[in-house]
């Protein structure tokens, strides 16, 4: 646009009612909620530079259209690291213990909290999940131990693992075994 009053008019009559919904869908694709007016003043001006009144079909698709560019322009550059900055990187004294209480305070908590799931596993499920994954025992040495075949040593693994995932996961932990089929549910399937 080469008038500025005609760019003016433009802009306050067709650019500026939009502006709800171009806010809106800048925050919808905008990771930080900090760089929407950022965002969104960018777009402005890109319109405005960019736009000739008598081109223009659709006012609305030219904004979003500049509005998803901005976007992914930001993106791409959120990805590149400039060499400067790793060479900065290199130069920044790290303290390596730091957080090491941290650390080793949560892995305590996880700990307690996995010695609480296990607990609550039926006696024979425990009994494989301590044998084989803290004592380290093969499926073989640990159906020798236990005298049961490999099989009910993978079916009680796999049982008590999913049961202690879902207890450290803020589940109850339970054993949810699947409900064998009826004769009748299998014969309807030949």
């Amino acid at each position: 646009m080469t008038d500025d009053a005609a760019t003016k008019r433009w802009f306050t009559q067709e650019v500026l009612p939009l502006e709800r919904d171009l806010v809106r869908f800048i925050a919808r694709h905008c990771r930080d909620g900090a760089d929407i007016a950022d965002v969104r003043q960018e777009v402005y001006e890109r319109a405005l530079t960019g736009a000739r009144a008598d081109a223009l079909r659709s006012t609305r698709a030219y904004l979003f259209t500049i509005a998803r560019h901005v976007l992914i322009d930001r993106a791409r550059r959120a990805k590149i690291v400039s060499f400067e900055q790793i060479a900065d990187i290199d130069t920044v004294d790290w303290d390596h213990d730091a957080f090491a209480q941290d650390r080793h305070m949560t892995a305590r908590d996880e700990l307690r909290r996995a010695m609480l799931g296990l607990e609550q596993l039926p006696p024979r499920c425990r009994e494989v999940v301590r044998l084989r994954k803290v004592e380290g025992l093969s499926i073989r040495e640990t159906a020798d131990r236990m005298g049961v075949s490999h099989h009910t040593i993978e079916r009680q693994l796999t049982l008590g693992l999913r049961a202690l995932a879902n207890f450290m996961l803020g589940g109850e932990g339970r054993i949810s075994r699947p409900r064998a089929r009826s004769t009748a549910a299998r014969e309807a399937e030949r």
